[in-house]
């Protein structure tokens, strides 16, 4: 009974805590003069991260560092397979000319230099550093570029502003807040059904919380469409995926130098890669990612599961 409890509990505080950092991150952005595609591939993204942020760091902590690889490789997995495919299968996003000219090369570049400094099985803190600071870099030129082009424009804000900046602040540090304690207690609850009702632990491991870590990722991104900010929904998942690497990865090593063995993760990193690949595509194709784009993406994470579950 405990466990049904923390899973609804989990969703309510993960469907109230998008809805408040979404209100909260929108009317910030209008203040600031930055697009919501910006505010999605930042704030929003960096805050939906929170969960995997938190298990990747103590993980490093704890010299588990296969933990802190693997949350992060199935975490953008499930992103960009099983996340968008289910958002665009309710309501299509259209994309826009940003997203594919310069952020999905961005998440494509840092996916590949993931892989590549791998090649030794380990992550120094040195090229955790790197990554950190190109985080920082792309996020400073990101805010910069968009008040540039906004102040290029001399358009006025479409949506006046409806909070006070303090309580637009409170609302965003809140929602993330509400987004991270959901899914903890969303993944905890799940866990402990799943457990309840005999399902083996590596099938847990691959749905229940890959997707559960994941929830903040998707709910705000449904919200967001549904509240007619798909800029925030696609560049939500597009950033998370950057922040996951740049960010997660880089602070973790940083705090523990990272050592696996690269080989245990050639399907899941291969898998990362070339559904990222797909993405590029599937968003050239007509003006938005549709509903059988996103049929495929939900079908390439079905492949995902049974190729891990046949390896065992």
């Amino acid at each position: 009974m405990m466990d049904i409890l923390l899973t609804l509990g989990g969703l309510v505080a993960l469907v109230v805590g998008a809805e408040v950092m979404i209100r909260g991150a929108v009317d910030i952005a209008f203040r600031a003069r930055i697009s919501p595609l910006v505010v999605g591939l930042t704030v929003v993204s960096m805050g939906t991260s929170a969960p995997e942020l938190l298990v990747s760091l103590i993980a490093a902590m704890k010299g588990s560092s296969a933990i802190a690889v693997g949350n992060v490789v199935g975490s953008n997995i499930v992103n960009i397979s099983f996340i968008l495919g289910a958002c665009v299968l309710v309501f299509p996003i259209e994309v826009d000319r940003d997203a594919r000219r310069i952020h999905w090369p961005v998440m494509m570049v840092v996916s590949i230099l993931f892989w590549v400094f791998l090649r030794d099985d380990q992550f120094s803190r040195m090229e955790g550093l790197f990554f950190f600071l190109l985080l920082v870099s792309y996020v400073a030129w990101m805010i910069i570029a968009s008040r540039r082009a906004s102040a290029r424009s001399g358009t006025s804000v479409e949506v006046p502003t409806k909070y006070p900046l303090w309580g637009a602040l409170l609302m965003l540090v809140f929602g993330i807040l509400g987004l991270a304690k959901g899914a903890d207690w969303f993944v905890e609850g799940a866990v402990g059904i799943s457990r309840g009702m005999g399902v083996s632990e590596q099938l847990i491991g691959v749905t229940v919380v890959a997707v559960g870590t994941s929830l903040p990722e998707l709910v705000t991104s449904l919200l967001a469409a549904m509240r007619k900010q798909a800029d925030i929904s696609l560049g939500n998942l597009i950033g998370s995926n950057i922040f996951n690497l740049l960010g997660i990865i880089g602070i973790s090593s940083m705090v523990m130098p990272i050592n696996v063995d690269r080989s245990g993760f050639v399907l899941d990193i291969m898998a990362m890669l070339v559904i990222s690949l797909a993405l590029y595509p599937l968003m050239r194709i007509g003006d938005k990612v549709g509903r059988w784009q996103g049929a495929l993406l939900v079908l390439a994470y079905v492949a995902f599961v049974v190729l891990v579950l046949q390896r065992g």
